[in-house]
């Protein structure tokens, strides 16, 4: 199985004063591998990662996001777990706690969704709360052929 997908990511930051959320609608690639299902898609300018490529490996109740290009990460997902993960920028490197309160996967060999809330520290510090939905659902064909449409319109002729 491997897939052209549409990915939907719609994401929430939460911090002690503000709030800053963020919609992405992109192309990816769907595939299974094992017991696990992985979702890729390039970062574009609107998420402030262009150059980088986001995979989620995605099974057994745990959500791994990984980035790698400009920015490099892994940020692991276990409801009620914390862990620590690595967070590399182009400004500096640094250890984040990731504390998962809710991690939902409804996902099959068709797509799915996600949805994850958790909390961030930094030098064991929280560094705010945030969540993230995404929708992966299968790249539909737009070619009239591909339809079953391939007749020419009957337009009369004067």
């Amino acid at each position: 199985m491997n897939k052209n997908v549409i990915i939907s990511v719609k994401g929430n930051q939460y911090y002690s004063t503000t709030e800053d959320s963020i919609e992405l609608v992109t192309e990816g690639k769907y595939y299974k591998k094992g017991n696990n299902y992985f979702v890729t898609y390039k970062e574009t300018e609107i998420t402030g990662m262009e150059g980088t490529t986001t995979t989620l490996k995605i099974g057994d109740g745990k959500v791994t996001l990984m980035r790698f290009g400009e920015n490099n990460s892994q940020l692991v997902f276990e409801e009620g777990e914390k862990h620590l993960c690595y967070y590399e920028t182009p400004h500096g490197s640094f250890t984040v706690g990731v504390f998962s309160n809710q991690v939902n996967i409804n996902v099959n060999d068709t797509g799915g969704e996600l949805q994850v809330d958790y909390l961030l520290e930094i030098d064991q510090m929280r560094a705010g709360k945030n969540d993230f939905y995404i929708q992966i659902r299968e790249a539909q064909i737009t070619d009239d052929k591909s339809s079953g449409n391939s007749k020419k319109p009957n337009y009369p002729i004067n």
